[in-house]
């Protein structure tokens, strides 16, 4: 579905954001796709992008019509999910647009049908961190090209009714380093 609204369209922290599911066609996308990757870059060196599944499914945060935010959830597993590419702009950080985006991505993740999502992100992203514990994520150890990097973190959140479900990692190890 591209183009339309998502579960977390409206007022939070302040800011109006509205939660849209794109395409990788999306010409807004691919915009905060490459900051994105310009900020990894800035914060690791150029080590290249890693991959996405071709089944992920993509959304981007609009703030007054403007893409200033972005997420993927992608297959990791039968009933896991991964999340990838979760970015703000800079000048919309702090504003709760990330928090909203986070809250779409996980709906999407639980409407896929996963019972788990998992990501890794940078010692060097310490904000994210921040936002990723305090929305219920807890560190696990390190997963697929994940275990021999010192500078990532890898966490995993339980979706729905699960209380807890243990760390499996049912992905082999994909190409480089970060979402």
């Amino acid at each position: 579905m591209s183009d339309t609204s998502f579960a977390q369209a409206g007022r939070r922290g302040g800011v109006g954001v509205l939660i849209e599911e794109r395409t990788l066609g999306d010409a807004g996308l691919r915009v905060l796709l490459d900051a994105a990757f310009q900020e990894l870059v800035s914060r690791y060196g150029a080590e290249g992008r890693s991959g996405v599944h071709p089944d992920a499914r993509y959304l981007v945060a609009l703030v007054d019509d403007q893409p200033v935010g972005c997420g993927v959830v992608q297959p990791a597993g039968p009933t896991v999910g991964e999340l990838k590419r979760m970015f703000v702009l800079p000048e919309h950080r702090g504003r709760g647009v990330a928090r909203s985006l986070l809250r779409a991505l996980e709906d999407l993740a639980r409407d896929l049908g996963y019972d788990v999502l998992r990501l890794a992100t940078g010692v060097r992203q310490p904000g994210a961190i921040a936002l990723y514990e305090a929305s219920g994520f807890t560190s696990v150890p390190p997963y697929g090209k994940y275990v021999a990097d010192p500078l990532s973190r890898c966490y995993q959140k339980p979706l729905g009714g699960h209380p807890h479900v243990p760390f499996r990692d049912d992905s082999p190890a994909k190409a480089t380093r970060h979402h």
